[in-house]
């Protein structure tokens, strides 16, 4: 009870005025008897408050309410639930410990319970790392009417949640992507040629390509008739994950790994609902996680886990490394999405013999990512003869992306200069295109 009991600001502000009346009551005595009343009431006051907080046993219950899996970027929602438990009505603050990881020192929250009355409190956050968040108790300070005294109780109420890739982000994409009412930035390309199996033949609808038309049964029938094509499926996808330091730098909180992760998730569903056969590899300056290529939706919780357990390591790519594995793992000619950040046009030159040979066996695309922050200080008009020199110094950067791309088409590999918001479409958008030419 000790513990828990605390003296308000009201308290000692109604005290101070009891002994500075005593205290003027020696040179108007009129002032003594105000200032002895006053303390009297205080006395008084303050016992009853100490018994109308302290007779219920448990006066409140709280509870915390969030999703048992939240997503690596996307918005998530925390709701606090009070409900007063006993016959009195209380003023009430609450004070919540969230993880260490939102950095979030003052979730306070403040009103006024009537008897059997419930309230609920709710706060928002972005999770910008994967791994387990874990909140703590809470601490809640009562205080009744008077506001003389206050009681602090802490209710324990630890919770823990994982932070995953975000699932979010791959529903959303699935949708757009197979709604065909809502295919916002997916490219609907059309494909050249005939590159699959043949499967039937089938009377002619509107929309059907002409020169799929079969003459000879036409002919026979007296109505067009067209061949249908079964889509090439089950060709073997990689994705590859540098997680070298290059991929440490951060955009708006979240680290250029962490893109990728998500769009990892993102692109391997798809490719898994189109039949393709998903496979990951990770490395930096070794080889990390293999994931042998399979289809299925256990092929997808593989790749999930697999992904929530990547860490960034310190040290430089070794790709001469990552074309031995790919000889002895990959038999067959395969789509291979890297994953990447290239800053310099040396950086790129210096992997570009061991590109060369993947894209030689293998369907290569190259994912790299635009310095956004370099482009918001493009876009900034200079004040000063600094600001200018920055600017300038951010544009030859950027201008050195694109040469890195312009180098890597010359020598015949495909890649994504993408900003990292726009990760996501750009890569389904190249698999698309590439399924349509017939090259996977």
């Amino acid at each position: 009870m000790f513990k828990s009991f605390y003296i308000s600001q009201v308290w000692f502000i109604v005290f101070a005025i009891g002994i500075t009346l005593m205290v003027l009551g020696y040179y108007v005595p009129f002032l003594l008897f105000v200032g002895q009343f006053v303390m009297i009431t205080l006395v008084f006051l303050s016992i009853l408050d100490l018994f109308i907080l302290f007779l219920p046993k448990n006066p409140i219950e709280i509870q915390r309410k969030l999703s048992e899996r939240l997503n690596l970027g996307d918005e998530s929602e925390v709701e606090i639930w009070v409900q007063n438990e006993s016959h009195q009505p209380f003023y009430i603050l609450i004070y919540d410990e969230p993880p260490v990881e939102l950095q979030a020192r003052n979730l306070a929250f403040q009103g006024f319970l009537k008897k059997n009355e419930s309230l609920s409190y709710k706060y928002k956050f972005v999770p910008t790392k994967r791994g387990v968040y874990q909140w703590k108790d809470f601490h809640v300070f009562l205080h009744s009417f008077f506001r003389l005294l206050e009681r602090r109780i802490i209710v324990p109420f630890s919770q823990e949640v994982s932070v995953y890739p975000s699932v979010l982000q791959m529903k959303k994409l699935e949708f757009l992507m197979f709604n065909k009412q809502t295919q916002i930035g997916i490219k609907r390309i059309r494909r050249i040629g005939h590159n699959n199996e043949f499967e039937q033949i089938k009377d002619y609808v509107q929309g059907d390509v002409i020169r799929s038309i079969n003459w000879k049964a036409t002919s026979r029938t007296s109505s067009l008739m067209v061949n249908q094509y079964q889509e090439q499926k089950s060709q073997p996808v990689y994705v590859i994950i540098d997680k070298s330091r290059s991929m440490n730098h951060e955009f708006n909180k979240l680290t250029l790994l962490d893109y990728a992760i998500n769009s990892a998730l993102v692109f391997s569903n798809i490719a898994l609902r189109k039949g393709d056969k998903m496979g990951l590899i990770t490395f930096s300056h070794k080889i990390g996680t293999q994931i042998a290529p399979n289809t299925g939706n256990k092929q997808l919780h593989y790749i999930l886990e697999s992904l929530y357990a990547q860490k960034t390591e310190f040290k430089e790519a070794n790709y001469p490394l990552l074309y031995l594995t790919l000889r002895k793992q990959v038999n067959t000619r395969s789509l291979l999405m890297l994953y990447t950040n290239f800053e310099t046009v040396l950086a790129m030159r210096r992997a570009l013999p061991i590109l060369k040979k993947l894209n030689k066996n293998h369907v290569l695309v190259v994912v790299f990512f635009k310095n956004m922050e370099l482009t918001q200080q493009i876009h900034n008009s200079p004040d000063t003869i600094h600001d200018l020199y920055v600017s300038t110094i951010a544009e030859e950067i950027m201008n050195l992306k694109k040469k890195i791309a312009l180098e890597l088409k010359q020598h015949g590999i495909q890649s994504i200069l993408t900003e990292p918001d726009d990760l996501n479409i750009s890569t389904v958008n190249k698999y698309l295109e590439l399924k349509s030419k017939g090259l996977i």
